[in-house]
């Protein structure tokens, strides 16, 4: 039955280009198509009706910039993210102690610039694609400051912004990638009034959609630093889960403090410690005994957000 709806779809197409009344012809093309396979489409999300664009990641290069990558040979790095995803998952698929909502999203923020957030985020996000049952998104929603296609090598482009604007739809701007379960969505075109569209009705809907299309998908948001901007303190209040990125022995215990006291109506917040020194032996470090707290030995790990 696709072939028949591709058939007559491209048969449309020749006839636009040839200066044809398309319009009337696409009403008269509908009754070529049968009720079963009209409804068959209309039942499928928007998100894939229209094929978003593939990108292919270049992972020797995400690999020598200290990046989690599939295939990758095993390590103390991976060996973390694989700590501390499993409580995030968990939570998230609904098997935590107590039922969250939208515990499927997961925003990762710092209260400062430089505290290694997107390079978090970038592993968090890879860590999770290599799970057998859930797919991620990843987000850029730091909108000032966007470092996650920079950080996978690239270019700008439409995105998050955009769709809030209605300037295009999520399947106009969802990057899908040569890891098969990570998709990647850009944070979009600038824009003066980004505060106010991520607290409009648009990006309720928006968020509310991407919470609940799909069952096995993990939506992990980078964000703005809590204490640079208003960005993060909306997008927070929309979190079921919040990620929290201290860089050891950087950041005074009272800016995490700070920081952490924007975000208190989230149900659930942790705290991810980054190049902490910790205790040789484990590559793990705890400290300021907020949530949990995990400590990077990799010398990468303290790139900037």
């Amino acid at each position: 039955m696709s072939s028949l709806i591709e058939q007559a779809a491209q048969r449309l197409e020749q006839l636009r280009q040839a200066g044809a009344n398309v319009p009337e012809l696409e009403r008269q093309a509908v009754g070529l198509v049968p009720e079963t396979a009209r409804a068959e489409s209309a039942e499928v999300p928007a998100e894939s009706q229209a094929q978003s664009r593939r990108v292919d990641l270049d992972l020797d290069m995400l690999l020598a910039q200290g990046l989690l990558t599939p295939n990758a040979p095993r390590s103390m790095l991976a060996d973390q993210y694989r700590v501390i995803k499993r409580p995030l998952i968990k939570n998230a698929m609904g098997k935590g102690a107590e039922t969250i909502n939208h515990a499927n999203l997961i925003m990762v923020t710092s209260a400062l610039p430089g505290e290694g957030k997107s390079f978090t985020s970038l592993n968090l996000a890879m860590s999770i694609a290599a799970e057998m049952d859930n797919t991620v998104m990843l987000v850029d929603a730091d909108v000032a400051r966007p470092s996650v296609l920079r950080m996978l090598g690239l270019p700008p482009g439409p995105g998050l912004l955009d769709i809030l604007e209605e300037r295009a739809s999520i399947s106009d701007v969802l990057l899908r990638t040569n890891i098969d379960k990570l998709t990647v969505l850009p944070s979009g075109t600038p824009h003066p009034r980004a505060t106010e569209l991520l607290a409009s009705d648009a990006m309720t809907a928006l968020l509310n959609d991407m919470a609940e299309r799909y069952s096995d998908r993990i939506i992990i948001f980078d964000s703005p630093p809590l204490l640079l901007t208003t960005e993060s303190r909306v997008l927070a209040s929309h979190m079921g889960q919040i990620v929290v990125v201290v860089h050891a022995d950087k950041t005074l215990q009272s800016a995490v403090q700070q920081a952490l006291s924007t975000i208190d109506s989230c149900p659930l917040k942790l705290m991810i410690l980054n190049h902490a020194r910790g205790n040789a032996s484990t590559g793990y470090g705890y400290g300021y005994g907020y949530g949990y707290g995990y400590g990077y030995t990799h010398d990468d790990a303290a790139k900037a957000a």
